[in-house]
């Protein structure tokens, strides 16, 4: 059950859409099941002899009386609020309706049972799922009401009454959330053969923007650039941008950066973008895969901070980790799994922000890593796919490090981009970790390995030689061999950044941890040669093609 707390100042436009047939002749049967006095509200749905003028009258009637005191209708003194059961649950009776009706306005503050100066309201049902509760906002002694959190209150009643009612119990809100689109947003995206509305069209684009960029500056020209109206507002009083709006292209109707969401508002967009002056724009790195490697080794390090760190801090990494999924999507080539990642980034949105106020300073390593895949070239399909790996990890951290602190809504944003991002990584494992099994090393080199995992990793060996993925590994261990490793102390090294006894598959672990190690001869061949022209190149090779006829040999190097 939704709750939509909102506020206006037309009453009469306000009823005229209530009671009519709606935008599209949506709306059937419209009339009152709940209101401050049923006898002394006119139902325009019910009695013939009631007018839209009539009505809107007597619930103004308040309002006058304060409107002499002032001289003018107080800001804002209508009071909206849509209640919507979710889709799958039963159609509730007029009766029931009426007193969830009674049950939002006392807890919003808005008509408190058993307070005879109440504010004047009316509740409107013209379909089978929701209803409109309509007040004005000044009570009988010429006051206001008592509203504030009245969003908030309204879900908290919500949720009971669902628990009462029978009905699906909807996740709790915090007050974070971006606003929803309407109904008018809605039915035009629908005139217009759009999926989505514009407001959730500009949001998903401004989220996107804002990851790549290095600037405030840059975040502007970047919607421009992709045909975006944007619309500064400068401060009378500093003469600098404090806001800005946002227009799809072509269209008429701007939305404020806060009313895409909420950390979208320019305030919260300065607090991790620096101006033009101090941006610092990465340069190309020498191997094309180290962005990858810092973004991956970031991404690991984010999760040890939900566990350790202050909540600002664990906060300000899951922000930054929502910028990452956005620039791990950009840079990975089209396909199902990019659009795997694609979904993830826009699902974890939720999840990026809740009412701890973030400490974006402490998570710059992790942000900038981010920002610099926007301008890595093309790498090893090995590493990308550790960084996909190290990513579900953390979002499934994510999850439950909202579920200690009560956010629902977040807690479900993250579970649902985490399965995401397992069903892009097993579209991009499958095939990786499948090529590396059919190359897995003679049988000479292959016991050898196994005896070096039981002397580095005794408490493991077991599980690890077990696992289906060990082939895989092996493989992996032969060419880290080649690249100037030692398997005993790699596989030391890698299996303590993290403890493996939640590892399910251990072995898959420790091939993915192994795959974003630099090649330390290709390294040092490169710091030989300053004329050389190729950069290093990792563990894992770019594509399964490129050595399918290579087999590692008992020394570890490619024939």
């Amino acid at each position: 059950m939704v709750p939509d707390v909102s506020t206006g100042s037309d009453t009469r436009g306000l009823i005229k859409y209530l009671f009519g047939k709606g935008r599209r002749e949506e709306h059937t049967d419209p009339h009152i099941v709940a209101a401050w006095d049923m006898a002394g509200a006119p139902d325009p749905g019910r009695d013939p002899r009631a007018t839209f003028s009539l009505l809107a009258k007597r619930l103004d009637h308040h309002v006058d009386l304060r409107t002499r005191e002032l001289g003018a209708k107080p800001p804002k003194h209508v009071w909206h609020c849509p209640v919507r059961t979710a889709p799958g649950d039963r159609y509730l009776t007029d009766a029931e309706w009426a007193e969830v009706a009674r049950r939002v306005v006392a807890t919003t503050g808005i008509a408190p049972e058993g307070d005879a100066k109440a504010c004047r309201w009316i509740a409107v049902r013209h379909a089978d799922d929701h209803i409109h509760i309509l007040a004005t906002t000044v009570r009988a002694d010429g006051r206001r009401p008592r509203t504030n959190r009245d969003g908030w209150r309204a879900q908290k009643e919500c949720r009971k009454i669902e628990t009462e009612y029978g009905l699906r119990r909807l996740k709790s809100g915090d007050l974070t959330a971006p606003k929803t689109p309407t109904g008018a947003e809605r039915a035009k995206a629908e005139r217009q053969g759009q999926e989505v509305t514009a407001r959730e069209w500009l949001r998903e684009r401004a989220y996107a923007v804002a990851a790549a960029v290095q600037s405030t500056d840059d975040y502007f020209t970047v919607l421009t650039s992709l045909g975006i109206q944007v619309k500064p507002r400068i401060s009378a009083k500093t003469g600098e941008i404090d806001g800005y709006s946002l227009a799809a292209p072509g269209d008429t109707v701007f939305f404020g950066g806060s009313k895409l969401a909420p950390d979208l508002s320019y305030k919260r967009l300065a607090e991790r973008l620096p101006t033009q002056e101090i941006a610092d724009h990465p340069q190309p790195a020498a191997d094309p895969a180290d962005p990858w490697r810092r973004t991956e080794s970031a991404v690991r390090a984010a999760r040890t901070v939900l566990e350790t760190a202050d909540a600002a801090t664990a906060q300000g990494h899951l922000d930054a980790f929502a910028d990452t999924l956005h620039n791990l999507a950009r840079a990975t080539p089209p396909g199902p799994h990019r659009a795997e990642l694609q979904v993830a980034a826009q699902t974890f949105n939720r999840a990026r922000r809740s009412a701890i106020r973030a400490d974006h300073q402490a998570a710059t390593e992790l942000r900038q890593a981010a920002k610099e895949l926007v301008y890595a070239p093309d790498v090893p399909g090995g590493i990308a796919i550790a960084l996909v790996f190290t990513a579900l990890h953390l979002a499934r951290a994510a999850a439950q490090w909202h579920e200690q602190r009560g956010h629902e809504q977040q807690v479900a944003a993250a579970e649902e981009a985490f399965r995401h991002l397992q069903e892009g990584y097993r579209q991009a494992a499958e095939p990786a970790l499948a090529d590396l099994a059919q190359r897995v090393p003679r049988p000479q080199t292959a016991q050898r390995f196994e005896a070096t995992v039981r002397q580095a990793l005794p408490d493991h060996s077991d599980r690890i030689i077990t696992d289906p993925a060990w082939p895989a590994l092996a493989t992996t261990l032969a060419m880290a061999e080649s690249a100037g490793y030692n398997a005993r102390r790699l596989l030391a090294e890698v299996a303590a950044c993290r403890e493996l006894d939640t590892a399910e598959r251990p072995a898959e672990v420790l091939n993915w941890r192994i795959t974003v190690q630099p090649n330390k001869r290709a390294q040092a061949a490169q710091k030989r040669s300053a004329f050389r022209g190729t950069s290093s190149v990792s563990i894992t090779p770019q594509s399964p093609a490129m050595v399918a006829n290579k087999r590692p040999d008992e020394r570890g190097r490619h024939r």
